[in-house]
């Protein structure tokens, strides 16, 4: 990738917003302009600060994000968090993405444990009270 390419915020800003799974249309409805504005604004090689801040915020972005995409990063973040090492495609979900939890899931199988029993619990102490009274 060339320095011109590294440093056009338009093809950043197209880029983007395709990841997003966005198109030029729906950038141009929460921006309150034309499609064939964004059309332009994505062949600009700058974009002046007020503006690009409104088209991050747009995006789910910051404007410094915006200055700083690249595609390298993306594809180093892909393959740095996905591996599939397992010819079952069943187990894609569980084996390939490097997901860890930022919470003991132990803990929260004893958590929801103890509430399931305790609302068993409460069941029972409601019946009793319920065969008591009709006696």
């Amino acid at each position: 990738m060339s320095t011109a390419t590294k440093n056009h915020i338009g093809r950043k800003i197209s880029r983007i917003r395709e990841l997003r799974g966005m198109k030029q249309e729906a950038l141009a409805t929460a921006l309150g302009v034309s499609q064939q504005s964004i059309s332009n604004i994505e062949n600009s090689e700058t974009v002046e600060d007020t503006k690009l801040e409104e088209i991050a915020k747009a995006l789910g972005v910051t404007a410094e994000g915006i200055k700083q995409f690249s595609e390298e990063a993306v594809f180093n973040i892909i393959s740095n968090t996905y591996h599939n090492n397992s010819s079952d495609t069943s187990t894609l979900i569980a084996s390939s993405l490097n997901y860890q939890p930022t919470f003991n899931t132990v803990e929260k199988i004893v958590e929801l444990y103890e509430r399931l029993l305790q609302a068993e619990k409460d069941k029972v102490s409601y019946l009793e009270k319920l065969v008591k009274n009709n006696q």
